[in-house]
């Protein structure tokens, strides 16, 4: 009897309460907007065309189980999420990817379980994977094998998305717009003009996309790449330029300049860290460029051969561990230690851009890794971890629950669950990790300066786990209250410091 026929392929299909994966990260990178339209291949029971269509995207799907009389036909997204992996035979997998390819008319999402999943997972080995307790057949990816894999099946250079999750670009400049975006800070919003004249007031939500616009490139932008905003204004201005000109003197032109230097000088290390990292899929032609990345090229350095090597120069260090070394111990974001350099996720665009092109080869790898925390690196190996706290902000300490780690000279990815672990590491001095502007830092700042007072960060090494850690507390006598901590004693009224 053929296999197919005796696993039960239909009963892998989940039930889901919210988008899956590989369907939010599609959304939150840009790739799927309110404009595309979605085909879901292999949609199971239809979670996600169904929530899709309700949020007024353009959705359909098909499953071979459940919507086996769905019609199958091209979109501007496909999403393959989840498909690959129940298939035992590999000729009928590959197939399936080709036909999921095909009907992609800018990119193609693909997703799989990554093989540390695998060891939730108990049943007997068939072909290259396993046939569960259910029944059912799963087979695990791990990053490099998957990403290797589709670029074989499909001739073509997949980009990592998540751990597990890669996308398949028809065009380059798609590709290469989708890079650039990924290096691309993303600034706080504009200040609000300190006088108010009718012509601004009139448009003033115009003039704030222009004014963000502003903020994130470095640049006035084209009239092509603002449409609807730059009709408008261009019904009551000359030039964008003009309009630009009005920004500057209500907002105050000595506060306009720095803040547009403060830009320029962000979305040229932006531009660095993405013409660096463009290098491992093959740098495009400067007449390649999407018009974006190439008004932002001429405007901010002159010339793609100028920027270029500009980047060159990044690249070459990230070989050199001395200068990624240096890089650290000069960063003035981040907790250093003997070893490394920790980072929030959220500081990552304010690093050095050596620093960022060392985060962004290990990206290359992994993906975003949608649940880090923190970002370890590595000074002493060419590593770069990916951390999960995931009660960062509320928890004084938080304790650690995953781990990811990516090996730049194995190329290499390696995955650590401590949520089982009966001694996780914790963070202390959380504000050492974050930006100067990050929400609560003050707080962490002061449950800090408490412990300092009270002797509890003496001799780190014993309290960088839970028990270590919970034993300096009971040894010391004090106890946490949320941020702060309180000496225990007997007396009526406890001991609180402030």
């Amino acid at each position: 009897m053929d296999s197919a026929q005796v696993i039960p392929r239909h009963q892998t299909a989940i039930a889901r309460q919210h988008l899956s994966k590989p369907i939010a990260l599609a959304m939150a990178d840009g790739v799927l907007s309110a404009n595309s339209t979605l085909f879901d291949y292999g949609c199971g029971r239809g979670g996600d065309v169904a929530r899709l269509q309700a949020m007024g995207y353009t959705a359909h799907g098909w499953d071979p189980g459940h919507s086996p009389n769905a019609e199958r036909h091209a979109a501007d997204v496909v999403n393959l999420g989840y498909v690959i992996n129940v298939i035992e035979d590999p000729t009928e997998r590959a197939q399936t990817l080709a036909s999921a390819w095909a009907l992609a008319r800018q990119v193609l999402v693909v997703a799989a379980r990554p093989d540390w999943e695998a060891r939730t997972v108990t049943g007997r080995r068939h072909g290259d994977g396993i046939i569960t307790k259910r029944g059912t057949f799963q087979k695990f990816y791990s990053q490099a094998e998957l990403r290797d894999w589709i670029n074989v099946q499909l001739r073509t250079d997949c980009i990592a998305a998540a751990p597990g999750v890669f996308y398949v670009f028809r065009q380059d400049s798609d590709a290469q717009t989708f890079l650039a975006s990924r290096t691309r800070h993303r600034p706080a919003p504009a200040s609000r003009p300190r006088r108010r004249q009718a012509l601004y007031d009139v448009h003033r939500e115009d003039m704030d996309a222009l004014a963000a616009f502003i903020a994130r490139r470095g640049r006035v932008p084209d009239p092509e790449e603002i449409a609807g905003t730059a009709s408008r204004l261009l019904g009551a201005f000359p030039s964008l330029k003009q309009a630009a000109a009005l920004l500057r003197d209500v907002t105050g032109s000595q506060d306009w300049d720095r803040d547009l230097t403060r830009a320029r000088h962000q979305a040229e290390r932006d531009l660095l860290a993405y013409l660096a990292l463009a290098a491992f899929r093959g740098r495009p032609k400067a007449s390649d460029l999407p018009k974006g990345v190439a008004l932002d090229v001429r405007t901010l350095f002159g010339s793609y051969r100028a920027a270029c090597s500009q980047a060159d120069e990044l690249l070459h260090a990230i070989a050199d561990q001395k200068a990624l070394n240096n890089a650290c111990s000069r960063s003035d974001i981040g907790k250093l230690t003997a070893d490394a350099l920790y980072v929030h996720a959220t500081a990552i665009q304010l690093l050095d851009p050596l620093l960022r092109v060392y985060e962004g080869c290990a990206r290359t790898l992994t993906g975003t890794v949608t649940e880090c925390t923190i970002i370890k690196f590595s000074r002493i190996m060419a590593k770069v971890s990916y951390l999960s706290y995931p009660n960062f902000d509320k928890a004084p300490h938080p304790v650690l629950a995953t781990s990811l780690r990516a090996d730049l000279r194995k190329l290499s990815v390696k995955y650590t669950d401590f949520r089982s672990s009966t001694n996780p590491p914790v963070l202390h001095r959380k504000e050492a990790f974050v930006p100067l502007d990050y929400p609560g830092r003050d707080k962490f700042a002061r449950l800090t300066k408490q412990e300092e007072r009270a002797g509890l960060l003496q001799e780190p090494v014993t309290i960088g786990t839970q028990t270590g850690w919970e034993q300096r507390l009971q040894e010391r006598g004090y106890r946490l209250a949320g941020h702060r901590i309180v000496r225990i004693t007997t007396a009526p009224a406890p001991e609180v410091f402030q």
